[in-house]
This record gives structure tokens, C-alpha cells and sequence, in this order.
């Protein structure tokens, strides 16, 4: 699998000169990634939108079919029209869509194990989040960060049958997955499982997220459906909008850093304080958002405990 992650991530090297950047690239291959697994699941897709269909398709015929099919897939209903809402193609050379096509097409995705092609996944937004500026940098934890995190906090829906877990800055989605592999980590350490029920309780009805940009929601989409998890994840802005989903028994977040956008305090009755002040605005929506007893897990910068007013929040 590392091996697919190289050749993947060797040919967006290829496509910056079509002016295509890590974030791009990235983007691009879920909208492919997507509708090849969805041909091998047999999903059901739209006439002429389906990867049998684009496989079909050459020269200008590809680029402009191509955009058509992302549209056309954007106003579909479910996780169709979540991946694909407001999708653009940004290739203009067809040459390059058609050999990203045929080099996706050489994997049989849905045979792979669930860890495998996940990995694969994690590992390209890796790479952007490192390598490219603009790119997923700025919507993704480190690794070890994470699963510090989850040790400290033990997700655990196994506790109780209406157990939610919460990051309501959920970038990629790495905090929510983490939660996910958390559980099966304790599963396999113990050598339980999971009764079919339980399973599709926790794997339909447990992860929730909110991201206010929609690239990375888009990204946190596809990171959880290829670990045959379906999380609810709102677009949106968790400071400025009142939160009106269920609460969680468990938040897990890195809120983003900085004053940027930050200049009018939110006028929320739910607050303790009014301020501008992000950090301190996303630790008061936190806490609006956790169940009775509920705990959290934050990362927040080092000098957000001696903020003015924090000491009344």
C-alpha cells in the first residue's frame, strides 16, 4: 500500500504544472477514490456519471464531461451529494485526468483491507499537510498528538447505547477516526467483538463533527467512509451558530489557532462571556455541547488559561 500512496503522491508532483496544488490534488483523487469503490460496491450512481462512464472518456470529451459528472453528482441526495457538493474539476490537460484515472483503476479498493486502504488515504493527507502551504496543513493533528489524546480519554461507545462522540472543528476528520481505531485497538487487546447490532449502532450513530470550510468536510467525509464508518458532519460555524444537534459524551478537537476572523464577539445567550478571543469562544461552545458528566479532550495554545476572561469561563 505504500507503494500506491508513492506512485499517487509521485504523480501530483507531475500535476503542478497544470497548476494543480496539494489541496487540489488531494480533493481530485476523493471525487476518483469515490467513484471507483462506489463501481466495485455497486452503488447505485447516475447515468453517465459513474466510473464505467468516465473510464469510457478521452480528449476533450473527458474534460468536458468530467466537470458535468461532478455536478450532476453534487445534487444527489445522502453522502453522493455531501462528497460531491459544490465539486469542480481543476484539470485542464485531459492527459493527466485520464492517466490518474487509469492509475486509481489498477487497484481493486474494495478487496483491500478496511486499515490498508485507509492508511493509504491518511498517509496522502500526510504528505499534503507537510508538504504543501496551502494544502491540508492547517486541518490536520499530528498523529501522536491524537492518540496521546485518545489514551487520556478512552472513547468508549460501547458504554452506553446513546454514547456520542463530538469535534466540532473536525478538519480531515483525524480526531474522529482516531476514536474509531480507538475502540477497535481496546477490542482487539481484549479479544471481544462486537454483536452485528452494536457494530451498526456505533459505526451509524456516534460520530459527529462540524467543519466550517468545505474542502476538508469533503476530506473528513471519504477519510470515515473508508473505514465503513458514517459520521454526520455538518458544514458550518460552530462559534458564531448556535448548536442545536444532540450532545456528546465525549468532545475531541484543535480548535483552530489564531485571531484570524476573530475580531467581533459572537453574540451567543449560551455564553458566559462576550469576547473575540477564538480559543476561548471554542472551550465556551464546548462546553454547551457536552452532555451532563461529559468529558473533553482540547488542544488549545499555552497562553489561553491566562486570556482575559478566562478565568470567568
Amino acid at each position: 500500500m505504500t507503494d500506491v500512496v508513492s506512485k499517487l503522491w509521485g504523480f501530483c508532483h507531475t500535476l503542478r504544472h497544470d497548476g494543480i496544488d496539494y489541496g487540489d490534488y488531494i480533493e481530485q483523487i476523493t471525487y476518483l477514490l469515490f467513484l471507483k469503490m462506489a463501481d466495485e460496491r455497486g452503488v447505485e450512481i447516475p447515468e453517465k456519471c459513474d466510473w464505467a462512464y468516465l473510464k469510457t472518456l478521452s480528449g476533450t470529451n473527458l474534460t468536458d464531461e468530467y466537470p458535468r459528472m461532478l455536478r450532476d453528482l453534487g445534487r444527489q441526495s445522502g453522502i453522493l451529494g455531501d462528497i460531491f457538493a459544490g465539486a469542480q474539476s481543476r484539470f485542464t490537460n485531459p492527459v493527466n485526468l485520464r492517466k490518474l484515472i487509469t492509475l486509481i483503476d489498477e487497484t481493486e479498493w474494495t478487496s483491500l483491507e478496511v486499515d490498508i486502504k485507509a492508511e493509504a488515504f491518511e498517509g496522502l493527507l500526510e504528505k499534503a499537510a507537510s508538504e504543501g502551504k496551502k494544502g491540508a496543513g492547517q486541518y490536520f493533528t499530528p498523529r501522536l498528538l491524537i492518540q496521546s489524546m485518545m489514551r487520556c480519554i478512552k472513547p468508549d461507545p460501547r458504554t452506553k447505547a446513546d454514547f456520542k462522540i463530538g469535534d466540532p472543528a473536525c478538519g480531515t476528520g483525524g480526531f474522529l477516526v482516531a476514536a474509531y481505531e480507538w475502540l477497535k485497538e481496546d477490542l482487539k487487546a481484549s479479544g471481544q467483538a462486537l454483536d452485528r447490532d452494536t457494530d451498526r449502532r456505533i459505526k451509524r450513530r456516534t460520530y459527529y463533527g462540524q467543519e466550517l470550510v468545505p474542502r476538508p468536510r469533503r476530506l473528513a467525509l471519504m477519510n470515515l467512509y473508508l473505514h465503513n464508518v458514517q459520521p454526520e458532519i455538518a458544514l458550518g460555524d460552530s462559534i458564531y451558530e448556535v448548536y442545536s444537534g444532540p450532545k456528546f459524551d465525549v468532545v475531541i478537537t484543535n480548535p483552530p489557532f489564531g485571531n484570524r476572523g476573530a475580531n467581533q464577539a459572537p453574540e451567543r445567550e449560551d455564553f458566559t462571556v462576550t469576547t473575540s478571543n477564538k480559543q476561548l469562544n471554542f472551550i465556551q461552545h464546548i462546553l454547551t455541547i457536552l452532555k451532563p458528566g461529559g468529558r473533553a479532550a482540547v488542544v488549545v495554545p499555552d497562553n489561553v488559561l491566562f486570556a482575559d476572561q478566562a478565568g470567568e469561563v
